[in-house]
């Protein structure tokens, strides 16, 4: 770890020469965001993401989960790990059932001194497509990457924030921050636009998906997302029902309501679980912004998007 403690060090005192701004996101008036690859960091995650790019090595078999924070990331990482492993585990013995999805599917984080990364890897990331390491790129594994209609996205991570954070943001506040791209790994569209390209342009090894599809048609986009990785559902699992199984295992009310989720930690983050299950809706922006946000969040969408070819039900 000797050699670690050095490289960070090298990456630390690279990250106080990036430019940065004051910003409350982070609960905390005294620690700056710093642009990084034209994306906004808190600077313990852009360590994490500037110590990946130099030493993360990839292997063809890997597949790496990828959302913006707030975009789905539990209840993806819970169906990924969930799809991968049937075969090992059923609704009785599987890890999910004493452990929050996040400690199942382990971010591409800074090096341990306890474990080892496996081969082949099921691993997480909040990364733009921009700042993966090249390796990822370079080894042709699986990215599958999950967004969320705006407003939803917003409105949910400003709650989260606001649970981890000693001074509370405003949420108009936060939200003048989230349209101007100062929020966590933001600009937000920007984050979206890089992987729905590549997900165009190398539709092979790029899976892009959306919330509210998942939501609205979970089968469906399960099936896919097992083809995707490589371990498509038999038609004989099919006729047993296993692609209902599976999802009603995992789906949010669920996961919810597991003790664990209602009760425990991540191991990873030091998280109480519990903050991960909000309430997962559609629409819940409705509950919260005034008709001139959702005018100015839809006009910033539509001029990002729509020459890009990529919608969301934003009337919804």
């Amino acid at each position: 770890m000797e050699s670690h403690e050095g490289d960070l060090q090298l990456i630390r005192e690279k990250i106080k020469t990036l430019p940065s701004k004051a910003n409350r996101w982070n609960g905390r008036s005294d620690m700056p965001f710093y642009q990084f690859q034209g994306f906004w960091y808190k600077p313990f995650l852009l360590e994490s993401i500037m110590w990946q790019q130099d030493h993360f090595v990839a292997h063809p078999s890997d597949i790496v989960l990828a959302t913006p924070q707030k975009g789905g990331t539990t209840w993806l990482n819970a169906l990924a790990f969930a799809t991968v492993t049937r075969n090992q585990f059923n609704g009785s013995t599987s890890p999910l059932l004493t452990n929050v999805s996040h400690d199942c599917v382990r971010p591409l984080g800074l090096p341990s001194p306890r474990e080892v990364p496996k081969t082949p890897l099921l691993g997480a990331v909040h990364t733009p497509y921009v700042s993966l390491p090249k390796s990822i790129l370079a080894s042709g594994c699986k990215i599958v990457y999950m967004c969320r209609e705006p407003k939803d996205l917003f409105v949910s991570q400003w709650h989260f924030q606001r649970s981890l954070s000693v001074e509370k943001v405003s949420l108009e506040e936060a939200f003048q921050l989230f349209c101007e791209g100062l929020s966590p790994y933001g600009p937000y569209w920007e984050h979206v636009l890089g992987y729905w390209k590549a997900s165009l342009e190398r539709p092979n090894e790029v899976l892009f998906l959306k919330y509210e599809d998942m939501k609205r048609s979970t089968a469906d986009q399960v099936k896919k997302l097992a083809e995707f990785m490589g371990c498509p559902f038999s038609p004989e699992e099919e006729t047993e029902g296993k692609v209902k199984i599976l999802v009603d295992f995992c789906s949010f009310d669920n996961l919810r309501n597991l003790e664990v989720n209602k009760t425990g930690h991540s191991k990873e983050f030091k998280v109480s679980n519990k903050l991960y299950y909000r309430k997962g809706d559609i629409g819940d922006w409705k509950n919260h912004l005034t008709r001139e946000m959702q005018e100015r969040i839809d006009q910033i969408t539509e001029e990002k998007f729509t020459s890009c070819g990529l919608t969301f039900d934003i009337a919804t």
